[in-house]
């Protein structure tokens, strides 16, 4: 149910975090990997090696700024010299967090930018091939913040947001194209909630400064918050996850934000 032999995944921001553990997992399941960041990002090499490890049976990193529309096109050209993409995960992302009248007009236009344009750009330019060649699975990583709110993220929110609509109307669009036999086309989002990556490093060190410098106690305080699980989520269960997404098994769930919160939003 989850061989994913001849497939070729495309994973944004995948380098480190969450990006990485899905392009792992992706690549234990048979998939063949393009891995995505800024070019000259330093960690592109180790994580090639690591996907080879795991598994993919060919790895190739792809330099591209995604806040740049025409970037975005020559990556998805590229990616697509290197194989058709029959799966794309949006991971990359950025987060600044600040109240509205402090929060810088640049700081606004980058996440959105980012976190919520560049995959109109991914989605548009794959979804004709994966069309063509019957079978197509996008995996948007949203997070808990597009399903509800919280303090000082006024942009990130929003995109969360508007990457969630957004990926209902696609999944809508595309719910009865493809090939039936292969499992058609699906577009579903993962809503992560706190999840010890680089991403949130900022805030747990923020929160470990208010508990005298500790690492563990600031940790216990975000959670304490907002997770009632009281456990970080681990990247891989998440690469888990979005594998279950791409395979057979899931060929009937599309449009569909799947909270990984430990009990965030079910208060």
């Amino acid at each position: 149910m989850t061989d994913l032999t001849g497939k070729t995944a495309l994973v944004t921001g995948s380098t480190t975090g969450i990006g990485l553990a899905i392009a792992t997992e992706l690549a234990k399941a048979g998939a063949r990997i393009a891995l995505h960041s800024l070019p000259g990002d330093k960690n592109a090499d180790d994580a090639a090696a690591q996907v080879t490890e795991a598994g993919a049976p060919e790895a190739k990193f792809f330099g591209a700024d995604v806040s740049d529309p025409k970037a975005i096109h020559e990556l998805m050209d590229a990616v697509e010299a290197f194989g058709p993409v029959d799966i794309l995960v949006n991971n990359a992302g950025v987060q600044f967090t600040a109240g509205i009248t402090e929060m810088p007009d640049e700081r606004w236009d980058s996440i959105i930018a980012i976190n919520l344009s560049a995959i109109f750009h991914t989605m548009k330019a794959a979804l004709p091939g994966m069309e063509k060649r019957g079978f197509g699975r996008i995996v948007n990583i949203a997070s808990v913040h597009g399903l509800v709110a919280s303090k000082e993220k006024v942009p990130y929110v929003a995109a969360k947001h508007g990457l969630v609509g957004m990926s209902k109307v696609v999944a809508l669009e595309y719910a009865n194209k493809g090939d039936a036999a292969k499992g058609g086309i699906t577009v579903n989002c993962i809503g992560p909630g706190w999840t010890e990556t680089p991403l949130i490093e900022g805030q747990i060190q923020a929160a470990a400064d208010k508990a005298g410098g500790d690492r563990e106690a600031g940790i216990a305080a975000l959670l304490a918050e907002k997770q009632p699980s009281q456990r970080l989520t681990r990247t891989s269960d998440l690469g888990a996850l979005a594998v279950f997404l791409c395979s057979d098994a899931a060929q009937n769930i599309t449009g569909v934000t799947i909270p990984v919160d430990g009990g965030w939003t079910a208060q």
